[in-house]
């Protein structure tokens, strides 16, 4: 009678190199998932920002400038009332710079999320052309250099 032994099973070395294999990937997926996790969250400070924009538009169509269009005009003081109340929004600020020029700042709270720095901003520049606002990324953002807002 001829018996032939079936090999069943895997060695050690191919294990070891599926444990390996695996070991690389996660190295490569951990640092990836942790940046995606930080800019998903920290698009809750640009959404934020939409409201405020919103009033200032909407004031700045009534005025004409955005000489009176700061965070005392009240539509724009309650919409950022409104857009500091999220988890991760620290503040929202706003700068005439002159009658055609407006800055809007937005802070994201420290240490809510591992990943993103305390009080990184999101700097807006707001310019009055043909009777509409351009809004404009500032380099000056710290969410720019980070990769959260580009």
């Amino acid at each position: 009678m001829n018996m032939k032994k079936v090999q069943e099973g895997f060695t050690l070395i191919e294990l070891m190199i599926v444990v390996a294999i695996i070991g690389i990937l996660a190295s490569i997926a951990i640092p990836a998932y942790q940046q995606y996790i930080a800019k998903a969250k920290f698009s809750e400070v640009i959404l934020a920002t939409s409201g405020v924009k919103s009033a200032i538009e909407i004031c700045t169509q009534e005025e004409g400038a955005f000489t009176s269009c700061g965070s005392a005009e009240v539509s724009v003081g309650l919409a950022i009332g409104g857009a500091t109340g999220p988890d991760v929004v620290q503040s929202i600020a706003t700068t005439v710079t002159d009658a055609n020029n407006i800055i809007l700042t937005a802070t994201s709270k420290a240490s809510v999320v591992k990943g993103i720095p305390a009080s990184t901003t999101y700097i807006l520049d707001g310019a009055l052309a043909s009777g509409a606002v351009v809004w404009t990324l500032k380099s000056s953002s710290g969410c720019a250099s980070l990769g959260y807002c580009k």
